[in-house]
């Protein structure tokens, strides 16, 4: 059995979601999507936010999904932050 499980994935990234509020994650596809994902960034060269030394990219990704240390935004919240970076100061 894989640890942790798609179940404890879910529940993870669903922690700061508000009584009544719509669920970030609803399907073990959805967990899937974003985890590979997250594993292609990392083989690109992205820095991982946990220990990564001997790690495959995706033992990586599940690890910081798990912990919470990335977060799975829906289309609405990437649109807005894509209007919110062209609203900042050029530095």
């Amino acid at each position: 059995m894989l640890h942790p499980s798609y179940t404890e994935i879910i529940d993870a990234v669903n922690s700061d979601v508000e009584p009544g509020e719509q669920p970030v994650v609803q399907s073990r596809y959805s967990i899937v999507i974003a985890t590979s994902k997250r594993a292609r960034q990392l083989i690109a060269g992205e820095e991982a936010s946990v220990p990564s030394y001997g790690k495959k990219p995706l033992s990586v990704a599940v690890e910081e999904l798990y912990k919470g240390r990335v977060k799975i935004m829906n289309d609405e919240e990437i649109s807005d932050d894509a209007v919110n970076e062209g609203d900042r100061a050029p530095e």
